[in-house]
């Protein structure tokens, strides 16, 4: 169940929202935690359980972390760590470790392994990274762990950030789950819907858009494509993850502020950045800080020596590019950015520094999009076809009909990428949706999220083309 689906947005949240203001706050909690079990079960009945048992092997793991000192202390955390990452190396890479192997196997003339493929449960990314920051913040004091499972259970089965994030650290939400009573009023349930309301139509009324034409463009044989059409699929792309991405971001921002939760901003228009070491500022932030926090820096962050740091910096962000997906693609995208971070350290920052804010921009968008290139083909031979496709001159006819509204959705999607590069709209941007002590301008807000509800609903029933990039993480 996608948050994008008639059936959440006609069925699952209203009833769930008309159940939970009904409630007491005492039982609010609960209420939350079996609608987010349901919603779960829903997508992956057969991977609950999976879910459940992670959940309650972590909240003993970490109860014996903070009751124990020393090198206890350390061992606790270690099996803990070992277990999650366990995990997550079997489910989504298991099969990408055997089939590399078969094929150096077949390649040498042996015989291939046998090996009954693992299905790949929803989301497992996303709740081992929180399972994970859970065991880590509770074995360095920064919060004590929770004293009913039932809490712990809900911080990681909370449905808006379940299955695609954002990555919400224990430390971040713990309080928020014990008491957030100062924080369940009126104001930020109607803030919460604008904000779901925004998600909700970056994705269906741009992402989707521009999706449905960047996959007609992208399956496409790449030796049929003109150069000018290899372009235009990969920026509608490059706007389609964007808008895909940011939007369930906004969506689940929202829908967590209509239940007195406060989620931390997970995009900030990224593609105004005038570096890459900027990019991963304001893109997917939440992960950016979580590999900071809990990878870059225990391995010494900038206090090492620079051959170190970038060793470092290469590291993190090829494991990140790994986390997104178990295929060379991902790798090679995850590298492409450690190489460009690596260069901004020794040079690149300062040139484009002295090259002016337009230029920079225009230099970081389009490295963004050779490595978007990376992130969408996953076949490593047609990686290189296409680069030659985009930079060849091919003029020839190219049968691909790109209607006004394709183009207009993509003129759309071009201003609200790049608005946030003009002087003050990133602070206007912010007032607008934190600042909410001025009832009109909650009017206003609510006014126009009931009309982008019922044009992203529209939407929805009258086209069938809805995926969701990040769902497969």
């Amino acid at each position: 169940m996608v948050f994008s689906s008639s059936l959440f947005l006609l069925y699952f949240f209203p009833l769930f929202l008309v159940v939970y203001y009904l409630l007491p706050n005492k039982a609010r909690n609960y209420w939350i935690l079996l609608a987010s079990f349901l919603f779960y079960t829903w997508g992956a009945p057969k991977y609950i359980f999976i879910v459940v048992f992670s959940i309650i092997l972590d909240f003993l793991l970490a109860k014996g972390i903070h009751q124990n000192r020393g090198k206890k202390r350390k061992i606790w955390l270690g099996v803990a760590l070992v277990i999650n990452v366990g995990f997550l190396l079997y489910f989504k890479y298991a099969n990408f470790f055997v089939e590399n192997i078969n094929e150096s196997l077949v390649q040498m003339g042996l015989t291939e392994m046998s090996w009954v493929k693992v299905a790949l449960p929803i989301g497992i990314s996303f709740f081992t990274f929180h399972e994970m920051s859970y065991v880590i913040d509770v074995y360095r004091g920064v919060k004590p762990p929770f004293k009913k499972i039932s809490d712990y259970a809900l911080y990681i089965l909370f449905f808006p950030q379940l299955i695609a994030g954002p990555i919400i650290r224990f430390n971040e939400i713990a309080d928020q789950i014990l008491d957030r009573r100062f924080q369940d009023h009126i104001n930020n349930r109607l803030a919460g819907f604008f904000r779901f309301c925004i998600g909700l139509a970056k994705k269906v009324l741009i992402a989707n858009v521009l999706g449905a034409q960047a996959d007609i463009i992208l399956s496409q044989n790449i030796g049929d494509l003109s150069t000018p059409i290899a372009w235009i699929g990969i920026l509608a792309y490059t706007f389609q993850i964007y808008f895909d991405f940011s939007g369930y971001s906004d969506m689940a921002i929202g829908m967590a502020r209509m239940m007195g939760f406060i989620f931390p901003e997970n995009f900030n228009n990224p593609y105004v950045s005038q570096s890459i070491t900027e990019f991963w500022a304001r893109w997917h932030m939440t992960l950016g800080r979580w590999m900071r926090d809990y990878l870059y820096i225990p391995l010494g962050g900038n206090r090492v020596k620079r051959w170190r740091l970038y060793i470092n910096l290469w590291l993190v962000f090829l494991i990140s590019g790994f986390w997104h997906g178990a295929a060379w693609n991902f790798i090679l995208w995850g590298t492409f950015h450690g190489f460009f971070l690596m260069t901004d350290r020794l040079f690149l920052l300062k040139f484009l520094k002295k090259t002016g804010k337009i230029p920079a921009i225009i230099f970081t968008f389009f490295i963004t999009i050779m490595g978007w290139v990376l992130f969408r083909i996953e076949d490593t031979s047609a990686i290189w076809d296409f680069y030659h496709k985009l930079f060849s001159w091919d003029l020839r006819y190219c049968d691909i009909s790109l209607n006004l509204k394709f183009w207009t959705i993509l003129a759309v999607a071009v201003f609200f990428s790049f608005w946030g590069g003009i002087n003050k709209i990133e602070l206007l941007q912010m007032r607008w949706f934190n600042d909410h002590r001025a009832s009109y301008k909650l009017m206003l807000q609510s006014c126009a999220g009931l009309i982008l509800l019922a044009l992203s609903i529209s939407s929805i029933t009258a086209y069938g083309f809805n995926p969701f990039i990040y769902f497969r993480f």
